[in-house]
């Protein structure tokens, strides 16, 4: 998910990596150099969220071995290359390519070629490229193993102080409010520590729908992981969305840890009117009840009839 940056006090190697275009096939040298060794394999790398020392020792071997890499970036993927001194050749694949890129990889491990597979930070799939060429793997009866290693998600979680018996990462909530509270809601009553990832400029809003759905929680949000100017906030989603509205919009990679909610006793009552109310104040009266439906677990229909109650009750 991150842009990487160097680590403080390291020197950038002047290796220079290979780049290969998508449509070259392996060389006769490199196919008749596997033909003994059986069918290729795919191997999906874990690399940096930022500093770029947290890369692991197996993942180094693994990525000097290949015979090529795919990312999703060649650029950002040949500066971690050049700071290890690793030349191997790099295929780009991403989003946009992925359904002329696969059948290609595929193709190559199939004449025995090792594929390394990574992003531009992190571990490939969680919010990153990668899923399809792993099921095109499997489904050729390829090798495909994990070399684990850093993820924002899982950074972020252990640096919150929350609790990780229970957890649930949630990617990125939708860019419009409306959309973003329905996608909120479905989350309200999950008994685990959420996590998600969210854009700079949608931080402050994103956060005051958080409030709005959730209620005042407990949340952190962890910026720019492993790097510099890293950042881990602490606070209620109502301090933290009100802070964050009142400054200049933050730079670089953001997760948002919001904690569990409180276990409701049993026979407490639910103060169904102040959660009606505070929803019909910011949003449509079917939204309001949808919201209000995935908090408490009540009924729908009982809960959009107190609504047009509560409506009727306010224009009188």
């Amino acid at each position: 998910m991150s842009k990487r940056t160097e680590p403080r006090g390291s020197s950038s190697g002047k290796a220079q990596t290979h780049r290969v275009d998508a449509a070259v096939e392996p060389s006769d040298e490199r196919r008749s150099s596997k033909s003994g060794e059986g069918r290729g394999r795919l191997l999906v790398i874990a690399t940096p969220i930022g500093n770029l020392g947290d890369i692991t020792l197996r993942a180094l071997d693994s990525l000097r071995e290949a015979d090529v890499i795919a990312c999703e970036d060649t650029r950002v993927t040949a500066k971690l290359l050049a700071r290890y001194q690793i030349e191997r050749p790099l295929l780009a694949y991403h989003d946009h390519n992925a359904r002329e890129v696969e059948p290609r990889l595929v193709k190559r491990m199939q004449a025995g070629e090792t594929v390394a597979l990574v992003t531009d930070a992190g571990t490939p799939m969680v919010s990153d490229p990668g899923t399809g060429l792993v099921q095109a793997a499997v489904a050729a009866g390829l090798s495909v193993s994990i070399l684990p290693g850093p993820s924002a998600a899982l950074a972020a979680l252990a640096v919150s102080g929350l609790s990780a018996d229970r957890f649930l990462f949630a990617g990125f909530p939708p860019p419009r409010s409306g959309e973003r509270r329905r996608f909120l809601a479905e989350l309200a009553t999950i008994p685990a520590t959420l996590i998600l990832y969210e854009a700079p400029h949608r931080l402050a809003a994103s956060l005051s729908d958080m409030a709005a759905v959730f209620g005042n929680r407990s949340a952190v949000v962890a910026r720019e992981l492993t790097k510099l100017h890293e950042e881990v906030r602490r606070g209620l989603l109502v301090e933290l969305a009100r802070d964050y509205a009142s400054a200049p919009a933050p730079r670089g990679e953001i997760v948002v840890v919001i904690a569990a909610p409180n276990p409701v006793e049993e026979g407490a009552a639910i103060d169904l009117d102040s959660l009606l109310r505070e929803a019909l104040g910011h949003m449509s009266l079917r939204d309001a009840v949808a919201q209000t439906a995935a908090i408490t677990g009540l009924p729908r229909k009982e809960i959009y009839a107190r609504a047009l109650e509560l409506q009727s009750e306010d224009r009188g």
